[in-house]
């Protein structure tokens, strides 16, 4: 079970748990108490004070050793969040992005019940929380969850998930407690925002006959059912329609000093209740029975429940009072309360600059497009163009997005195929702007997610909760997504406006055929303009949305005939292909506005600085065909092809013998880069999984 260290403990966290915990040890078990310090930090709880949060957190432990909790089994075991997290975040945060990819959106709305929240009206940030709270069964290695009803259906997400992962043989088992209902009428649970809503560990007795004597408590069920005027037909009433009742059994009473007599007072095994003229009570039911009937009044009732709460409650006070260290504590507990610390407002984000990971301040990105098992020339072509647009004197990170693939599948979430796509697309992207990896003239500066995430992985993840809390999830989710779409998209998003708050950078390139581009670039825009630090930065944050040049070989409107093998140049293709595709390629005369032949002379030759054939592109022909010419730009091309004057066949030969040399170029590349080698081979070995599991 987690907690976290927000001030107050109520009785259901303080003697309930300590129960329920005495009974798991006591068969056996080791109980593991999740202290959830990093979440109350990202919460602001105490200020964002760190050190506090850990006063705190030690507090509540003094108030289970006092309240019968049994720590001579040596089963019980506290581990902190911020320690166990920030020293293993290789682990948890990829686990944590592996259940974001199982799950569509509607799954985990129906999860934040854990919140308070219902589905409506949701941040981005409160679908983070259930996936988080799942991925901590995982990381806890734990057999048994033991929480509230309220979080069963995250529970149930992590016996789901365990259908996605083979390695995991035994699912966890669920074992949730009663929540205690609130003391209002109407309240389903307690609530640490209404101090008269729940009894506290560290209520005097005053205030427990205060609240106990004010507590709602009816000897009939309350009447649910109103008269529709219209119709006369009686129909039930909910304060919401779409809250789930919070009992594991039917309970239309719903008394809370019934509620707490029944899991607070008799969940001690060999206990009495007693109340009214001294009549001593040895179950739960002779309780209800005699209040019910009437034998029992609501006054006897609730003194008897006032002196057992009493009871209960007292070693608790003598505690904080007799032993030194729990006293500290507990005067440190209570001055932050009288004098809270007020929220810093410092804006938290991974500072690439300042750890010095990223060169300078003032950068443009460029982010390399998701991973495939087979990468185009078309798409190292497309970075060729962002690069070249950029000014020379300018950094250009170019931002490997390999944990963002991870949650949204891209290559079925393979870690090699990921990373072996990155080292393909590197190498050949070197090649064709005539660069060696340790060119010390290079303006491109390459930078892998996952390692500048784990350099801070803690200031990372509280920044992209943050523009979680910012953006609700039907923004985040905008006009391209539905219910039905896997949750680690919205995810995805959420990370790339991290990312780029975390570079510094002055300016951005987004996709305008992308409808994913296009939705983070409308927030980053938004971001940056509405959060006060980002705001501030000069020069501001410019986003540059360019359309891409469509050099695909083919446009088929049937998805049947569509092939990756014919439709595109891919980077590992033999140089006879440059003959092969170029000749089955469109190319219609006088068609200037879909010539593929044309596209890919004019990126090669026009924009890729390491053409050997220099920087013009010729077509050889015969003096009566027109006689050689030699073309310096696209328009040129264009309108010669456009007029008539440039054949399709001859245009095509001359591409052909571009496309062969520009393939031997990258096949030698690869073949003499290591990783490149490797990788392209592991590419290769996960087609082959891929056909594999189709055939099945």
């Amino acid at each position: 079970d987690g907690f976290e260290p927000s001030g107050r403990m109520h009785i259901a966290q303080g003697v309930y748990k300590a129960m329920n915990v005495n009974k798991c040890t006591r068969a056996g078990g080791t109980f593991v108490f999740w202290v959830a310090d990093w979440f109350a930090l990202m919460n602001d709880k105490m200020g964002g004070d760190l050190e506090k949060i850990k006063v705190v957190g030690e507090y509540l432990i003094e108030v289970w050793k006092a309240s019968g909790m049994d720590f001579s089994t040596n089963r019980i075991v506290f581990k902190w969040a911020s320690d166990e997290i920030t020293s293993n975040a290789h682990v948890y945060w990829p686990k944590m992005l592996d259940i974001g990819r199982r799950f569509n959106v509607t799954r985990i709305k129906k999860c934040c019940q854990i919140m308070g929240r219902l589905e409506g009206s949701l941040s981005c940030a409160q679908v983070l929380y259930p996936l988080m709270q799942c991925c901590d069964v995982f990381f806890l290695k734990a057999d048994i969850c033991q929480l509230g009803v309220d979080q069963r259906k995250v529970n149930m997400l992590a016996r789901e998930y365990c259908d996605f992962v083979p390695s995991i043989k035994h699912k966890p088992v669920i074992l949730s407690h009663h929540m205690l209902y609130g003391l209002k009428a109407g309240q389903e649970k307690m609530s640490k925002s209404d101090p008269d809503s729940a009894i506290f560990m560290e209520d005097s007795a005053e205030d427990v006959a205060r609240k106990i004597k004010n507590a709602y408590c009816p000897m009939k069920p309350p009447n649910t059912a109103k008269v529709n005027n219209e119709e006369g037909k009686v129909e039930e009433t909910a304060a919401d329609a779409g809250k789930e009742s919070m009992s594991l059994i039917v309970d239309e009473l719903k008394n809370p000093c019934l509620d707490y007599i029944q899991h607070i007072i008799f969940s001690k095994p060999g206990v009495t209740f007693t109340c009214g003229k001294g009549v001593a009570h040895t179950s739960f039911e002779s309780v209800k029975e005699a209040f019910i009937g009437c034998a029992l009044s609501e006054d006897d009732l609730k003194t008897g429940l006032i002196t057992s709460l009493n009871e209960l409650l007292e070693p608790v006070r003598q505690h904080f009072e007799n032993n030194s260290i729990a006293k500290e504590l507990f005067n440190k507990v209570k001055e932050y309360k009288r004098n809270p610390t007020p929220p810093t407002n410092e804006f938290r984000k991974l500072d690439l600059v300042k750890s010095k990971m990223i060169e300078s301040e003032g950068s443009h990105v460029v982010f390399v497009p998701p991973p495939t098992h087979k990468p185009t020339v078309s798409l190292v072509m497309d970075l060729l163009r962002q690069i070249h647009d950029v000014p020379a004197d300018k950094k250009v990170v170019l931002w490997l997005s390999d944990w963002s693939a991870k949650v949204t599948s891209s290559c079925q979430a393979d870690a090699k195929a990921i990373d072996a796509y990155y080292d393909v697309v590197l190498t050949c992207l070197r090649t064709l702007r005539g660069l060696n990896e340790s060119d010390e003239k290079d303006n491109v500066q390459v930078v892998k997610q996952s390692d500048a995430i784990l350099s801070d992985a803690s200031n990372y993840w509280i920044s992209v909760i943050n523009v979680g809390r910012h953006f609700n999830l039907d923004e985040v989710m905008g006009n391209d997504m539905v219910d039905s779409d896997s949750v680690g998209i919205v995810i995805a998003r959420l990370m790339k406006i991290a990312d780029i708050s975390s570079i510094t950078p002055t300016s951005v390139s987004f996709n305008t055929q992308n409808s994913d581009d296009m939705v983070v670039a409308k927030l980053i825009g938004r971001y940056y303009a509405e959060i006060p630090f980002l705001s501030s930065l000069t020069p501001s944050l410019s986003i540059i949305s360019k359309a891409r040049s469509d050099i695909s070989l083919h446009r088929r409107e049937s998805e049947g005939l569509k092939t990756e093998n014919d439709e595109y140049y891919l980077l590992d293709d033999p140089k006879v292909h440059g003959k092969s595709k170029m000749k089955k390629a469109f190319c219609e005369p006088g068609n200037i506005e879909y010539c593929p032949p044309i596209a890919l002379v004019s990126e090669i030759m026009f924009v890729s600085p390491s053409s050997v054939s220099g920087s013009s592109f010729t077509i050889n022909r015969s003096d009566e065909n027109g006689g050689n010419v030699a073309y310096k730009n696209r328009n040129a091309i264009e309108t010669d092809f456009k007029g008539g004057q440039l054949h399709p066949g001859d245009l095509k030969a001359e591409a052909q013998k571009v496309m062969v040399d520009t393939l031997t170029r990258l096949q030698t590349s690869i073949k003499e880069d290591g990783k490149a080698f490797k990788g392209s081979k592991a590419l290769k070995a996960f087609e082959k999984k891929l056909s594999k599991g189709k055939k099945k």
